[in-house]
């Protein structure tokens, strides 16, 4: 379904090197030298993406970490370094969306690939404009994603990554200390109140004390200010918590 000959190849290349370049999303291909892997190249870059293409998991790995892609297609088939690729994906300060295209298998081993972080399973041969479309909806799903990535003043909190810093500073927090710090920059300046902050970070089946957020904004604060930084959770007595500046 994908084959096509030397020849023919050739044409549409000739055909899409005179295509309008239009700055598009930039897209990792990782797969081993093949007509598929050429086929794919050709026709993403006729569709306009900027497209850098790997023959070995380790390089794409370093590429993905430096560079940070917006979509990346993996031949799951050729077992490449997936646990570095995944790595790499993980410390990205954004999504980035990944196609495996795999051999027929079960639904056993798609639902493996996607426990392993795909985002999309597409059995060979494939029809080339299903191809084309998934990645354009992917892509339009991402861009409709907001940032994982929260801002506030100094503080910078990574909701991918799970990683804080304020400053030049990284700081350590446990799950739930994080979960709070996360609930807090998403609704900075807004007076939150203690049950919404129970509902939210700790569920509404929460059976324990509610003295517990008073206990864990006092770890945030003593780690957050743990170098003589401004205070910026706020207590507003009588109703709850703020993050603000002052």
């Amino acid at each position: 379904m994908y084959e096509l000959s030397l020849s023919r190849q050739n044409l549409i290349r000739e055909k899409y090197d005179v295509h309008l370049n239009i700055n598009k999303s930039r897209i990792f291909v990782i797969a081993k030298p093949e007509p598929l892997t050429e086929l794919i190249t050709i026709k993403l870059r006729g569709q306009g993406y900027e497209l850098e293409v790997f023959h070995d998991g380790r390089s794409a790995a370093i590429a993905i970490h430096q560079q940070q892609p917006d979509l990346i297609v993996i031949d799951w088939t050729t077992r490449f370094f997936v646990r570095d690729i995944y790595h790499s994906l993980r410390s990205c300060d954004k999504y980035v969306p990944l196609i495996a295209l795999t051999e027929n298998i079960s639904a056993i081993g798609r639902v493996e690939l996607l426990n392993a972080g795909a985002d999309y399973c597409l059995s060979k041969p494939f029809y080339i404009p299903e191809f084309i479309a998934i990645i354009e909806a992917r892509l339009r799903q991402n861009k409709q994603k907001k940032s994982p990535v929260l801002i506030f003043e100094d503080l910078k909190l990574n909701s991918l990554s799970r990683r804080v810093e304020r400053g030049d500073r990284s700081i350590i927090f446990t799950a739930k200390e994080f979960n709070l710090l996360e609930y807090f920059m998403q609704h900075p300046l807004q007076v939150l109140t203690r049950v919404q902050i129970l509902e939210s970070v700790w569920g509404i089946d929460f059976m324990g004390d509610s003295n517990i957020i008073e206990v864990y904004v006092r770890y945030l604060r003593m780690k957050l200010e743990a170098e003589q930084e401004k205070r910026l959770i706020h207590t507003v007595r009588g109703v709850g918590y703020v993050l603000r500046s002052q």
